[in-house]
């Protein structure tokens, strides 16, 4: 019983060894070969001035911005996370009823059909930083007025700012809403 004893905290303490250092190690030295931003986050900058991690959704309710998506946690990194609340749940449908009533209010050449819905939903982290091409689209007429811009040069912008999938094929379309919104900075000053 005692062998049995001493090989099994042997085998533990190889685990830990295993798991807890070499796994981690190697997860490390993957993020900085593979990953953009070699393991850390990518920080936007605008005028010199860090105002973001590009990984971390933030609220922009100005009309001159374009908006991501709601947040159950208002962006807190600290406290990520969703709502937890069904679609059969009635109060989670009153929440999303007036965010798409405030959407229209600042939208008015929409229909109620016509908003996206991950306009109007809070996404499973509370911090997604990323929106779909469509839902820019929609927000150009907006943006656009509010800073007495062109329609088609905001379209542009837009447009570069559309990061493609990876290899074509895997996941979506997405555009980064506070890069998104430096890029306009930048031009509009």
């Amino acid at each position: 019983m005692k062998t049995t004893l001493i090989k099994s905290v042997k085998i533990t303490l190889m685990f830990c060894l295993l798991l807890g250092i070499c796994y981690v190690a190697v997860l490390w030295v993957f993020a900085l070969i593979a990953s953009p931003g070699k393991g850390n986050a990518e920080l936007v900058t605008l005028n010199g001035k860090v105002v973001g991690a590009a990984n971390v959704g933030q609220q922009f309710t100005k009309d001159t911005y374009f908006w991501g998506r709601p947040s159950a946690v208002n962006y807190a990194a600290d406290a990520s996370g969703g709502s937890n609340k069904s679609v059969t749940n009635k109060e989670y449908l009153k929440e999303v009823d007036a965010r798409i009533d405030s959407f229209l209010i600042h939208h008015p050449y929409l229909k109620r059909s016509e908003v996206p819905v991950e306009m109007v939903t809070a996404s499973g982290s509370g911090l997604d930083p990323d929106i779909t091409p469509q839902c820019a689209y929609v927000q150009i007429k907006r943006v656009a007025k509010a800073r007495g811009m062109n329609e088609n040069m905001v379209k542009e912008i837009v447009e570069k700012q559309i990061q493609k999938p990876f290899l074509g094929i895997f996941g979506t379309a997405k555009i980064n809403v506070l890069k998104l919104n430096v890029a306009l900075d930048k031009v509009s000053k």
